[in-house]
């Protein structure tokens, strides 16, 4: 059972964003909580410093009204509950209220104007709520804020159970800490600007380097190392790779690596170098001896009387020696190649090439079906008319080779977008998809992922390595498609300045014969 808690759907994002970028916003995001952490603590500490005035000022009020523990705690007769007068002690923002046995008997409010009145009927209730012994509390009446606390008169006082319930305005507290909390809140945003524009300048600085290690990374991965590329022209600079950093440790490791794969390339370039002289060598050594084995097998044939099984024995002499002369040719054909040696370029009418090509493959598989489509005009193309020859003559081998005897092959030649095109196409048994990577591989055969057949029959592994190598050098592509049923090549030229551009509509359908 799967207990994994899955993941929300923002970290993914967030880890996809720049290492700049989550430095300053988890700086920001750290200041932020400081600033929320001080102006909290700043407000707390402010309210609780102001409260505490207003609190030691609310039993100085109830002394400066009259009413002192000790005394008797009403100097006016019950019945009056009129508002004192301005000389009796209070201050503006004041409030006061009398009440003995619960019952209210006087009231006074001293606003800021200095000319006392007395309290509503509906403040006076409210006041009454507010006990001995509670503590002071903050309390909302119809004139505003205040802070309310209740005194009870001495025991042994001529009121006896008097309770005077005196109260200060917080507006003034409230004001300064509006003003606090104003100004905290502007100084942390203009410091998270500052810190943000500050911070944004310094994390790209130091993060620089870095960008120079991932230049240097991807120059180096788009070389093209696979082709015979054996010198690495990219290092990490300087600045970034100098000790003592965590990122320069990284570019001093980056560029011994890229030394290391430098004197690799060099090593398998030297190697793979040696390998074809030798190739080169030995095919070219190779010949005289098969010119002289398959002319010693004709003149014994031609002019011996040998019996039938000799016959036989030196007829399978001449087919093996003819086929590895084609082996040995081969050879010396890539050997040219990788040394620049080709053949001549001229405008080539690929149209001719195909029909040629294609009749000659009729020639030599009659079993299968072959259709040839061309267009109406001319293609030209500009490349060696042999390469060209060997290209589409070992194609159409190929699709002969690998399919079984009946197949469906069609030759379709195409000329558009300033490209000539030939596809190969056969319903066979399609190819291996473990072999698709190294179809054009040298040596690389797979006879029974196609046709079931022992591999080696007449096969080599050089034929599409040739293809690809000729067309290459001609400025061409080659690609492959297959499936179980359809094998399809198809190989691309651009048109000769001079040759037609004709068009698919243009397509018309040849029969293929035999000359």
């Amino acid at each position: 059972m799967n207990t994994s808690v899955p993941r929300s759907g923002k970290w993914p994002r967030l880890r996809n964003h720049p290492l700049r970028t989550k430095l300053i916003l988890a700086t920001l995001a750290l200041l932020t909580a400081i600033c929320a952490a001080v102006g909290l603590f700043s407000h707390l500490a402010m309210s609780h410093y102001l409260t505490s005035v207003l609190d030691d000022g609310l039993e100085r009020s109830a002394v400066r009204s009259g009413f002192r523990p000790g005394s008797s705690g009403d100097a006016q007769p019950p019945e009056r509950r009129t508002a004192p007068r301005k000389a009796d002690g209070m201050r503006p923002g004041s409030l006061n209220a009398l009440f003995v046995g619960g019952e209210p008997r006087r009231s006074s409010l001293m606003p800021d104007d200095g000319a006392a009145q007395p309290l509503s009927d509906e403040d006076v209730e409210r006041l009454a709520a507010v006990k001995p012994g509670d503590g002071p509390e903050d309390l909302t009446l119809s004139t505003g804020r205040y802070r309310v606390d209740a005194f009870t008169a001495p025991p042994g006082a001529p009121a006896g159970d008097a309770v005077l319930v005196a109260g200060l305005s917080t507006a003034q507290r409230d004001s300064t800490l509006a003003s606090l909390n104003l100004t905290m809140v502007v100084l942390s945003l203009g410091g998270l600007l500052v810190t943000g524009v500050a911070g944004t300048v310094i994390i790209r600085r130091s993060l620089r380097p870095l960008d120079q290690l991932a230049a240097a990374a991807t120059s180096v991965s788009k070389l093209p190392l696979a082709s015979g590329e054996v010198e690495i022209p990219v290092r990490v600079p300087p600045s970034a790779a100098a000790p003592g950093s965590e990122v320069g440790t990284v570019g001093m490791a980056l560029n011994g690596m890229i030394d290391h794969v430098t004197q690799a390339l060099r090593a398998r370039q030297a190697s793979e170098m040696k390998v074809r002289q030798f190739v080169a060598d030995a095919s070219h050594e190779l010949r005289t001896p098969l010119t002289s084995i398959r002319g010693y097998t004709e003149l014994v044939l031609l002019s011996e009387q040998v019996s039938a099984a000799g016959r036989s024995a030196l007829e399978r002499v001449d087919s093996e020696s003819k086929r590895m002369s084609v082996l040995v040719e081969n050879l010396l054909l890539l050997a040219r190649l990788d040394e620049g040696r080709r053949g001549e370029r001229a405008g080539v009418d690929l149209s001719e090439l195909v029909v040629e090509a294609a009749s000659d493959a009729q020639v030599s598989a009659p079993e299968d079906q072959w259709t040839l489509q061309l267009p109406d005009e001319p293609v030209v193309v500009y490349a060696a008319e042999s390469e060209l020859r060997q290209v589409l003559i070992n194609l159409l081998s190929n699709a002969h080779k690998h399919t079984p005897p009946g197949t469906r092959v069609e030759i379709v030649l195409q000329a558009a977008a300033g490209k000539a095109t030939v596809t190969v196409t056969d319903n066979g048994q399609g190819i291996d998809p473990s072999f698709a990577d190294s179809i054009f591989a040298r040596f690389s055969k797979a006879d029974s992922a196609r046709t079931g057949t022992e591999s080696g029959t007449g096969s080599s592994g050089l034929g599409l390595a040739i293809v690809q190598a000729l067309v290459a050098v001609n400025g061409g592509t080659i690609d492959v498609e297959s499936r179980p049923g359809r094998t399809r090549f198809t190989v691309a030229f651009p048109l000769h300045r001079s040759g037609a551009t004709g068009g698919e509509d243009r397509i018309r359908r040849v029969p293929v014969a035999p000359e």
